[in-house]
């Protein structure tokens, strides 16, 4: 007789259920998912993540669902996450309720995740960068991750993504807008989308020529490409351009250092989170910080000389 699975054994070994229940305890931050994460990291960060973000409107998860389907027909397994906005009242995803991405019910090679940025910066959920690599260990050949921009583009897809994809339109005046945010800094490829609508030759020509101006930090320069989801057209050259930075990217002499930085930053954030949460708590259990937090109530002492009370800063 063999021994039950564990839930490690049984998402590496296609259990979609034990996937899906183990995606739904990351993002409900529940504690019994860490040893799961833990156990499946040696099988994580081999594979592309994909990003694409930009304005509401743009058409990215039509463009999602056509990517999808060119790359079933190519023979690659294709994990999806859909990173809505959060409701401010109850937590949840604001689109949870729409059908915004398909998919056949009878095709194991394609998993599809909307979950709600809970109020995580730039409209993305901390959890994503966890269920990604879910998915990874679950074999699939690569992730893309789908952002919805709540009143801003999000920028800390760079985070999670190894390829950014920031998709915009050509007849709303999006792409200077956007620039102006700080995408072009963060952008791979830029998806000029619905360019079946007049303007997206205008639109290429912007975009190029701020792409003229030189290469990002780590030397790549940014590719535009054209696209449509109604007629469709430009999708192989999209993924083309994706191709070719993750081809980059793999030969780049900094790529370990970028990677170094990434996985720093990451455990940096996971400190603070529970740092953050152990203070949150003892602030109302600890009869001591109790009183702390009565001064500060009260005006005797400032949040700033209260925080250092609680984590001292070290003295050059």
């Amino acid at each position: 007789m063999s021994r039950p699975r564990g839930p490690a054994e049984a998402i590496v070994g296609g259990d979609r259920r034990a996937l899906a229940r183990a995606i739904t305890a990351v993002e409900s931050g529940d504690p019994s998912a860490d040893p799961l994460l833990r156990a499946i990291f040696p099988r994580t960060g081999r594979i592309p993540i994909v990003g694409l973000t930009g304005p509401l409107g743009v058409g990215k998860s039509s463009l999602v669902n056509l990517l999808v389907g060119q790359l079933r027909s190519a023979g690659k397994t294709v994990g999806v996450v859909a990173v809505d906005p959060s409701s401010p009242f109850s937590g949840g995803s604001v689109l949870g309720d729409r059908i915004r991405l398909e998919r056949r019910a009878d095709d194991d090679g394609v998993f599809f995740r909307s979950m709600a940025s809970r109020g995580a910066v730039g409209g993305l959920a901390a959890s994503t960068r966890d269920v990604a690599r879910l998915l990874e260990a679950a074999g699939f050949d690569l992730v893309l991750v789908e952002t919805v921009g709540s009143g801003q583009v999000d920028v800390t897809i760079r985070e999670v993504a190894t390829t950014r994809i920031v998709v915009l339109v050509p007849h709303l005046g999006d792409e200077v807008q956007t620039l102006k945010a700080g995408l072009f800094e963060i952008a791979d490829v830029f998806c000029i989308n619905k360019s079946d609508l007049p303007g997206s030759e205008t639109a290429e020509r912007h975009l190029a020529e701020l792409a003229s101006l030189g290469p990002g930090p780590d030397g790549w320069r940014a590719r535009i490409v054209r696209t449509s989801a109604v007629q469709p057209f430009g999708l192989p050259e999209l993924w083309k351009a994706v191709e070719a930075h993750e081809q980059f990217l793999a030969a780049s002499p900094d790529h370990p250092a970028e990677l170094r930085r990434r996985l720093s930053e990451e455990i940096v954030g996971r400190v603070r989170e529970l740092v953050a949460s152990e203070i949150a708590e003892r602030l109302e259990s600890d009869p001591d910080l109790r009183k702390l937090l009565d001064r500060v109530v009260a005006r005797q002492l400032d949040p700033r000389s209260a925080a250092d009370r609680l984590v001292p800063r070290g003295r050059a």
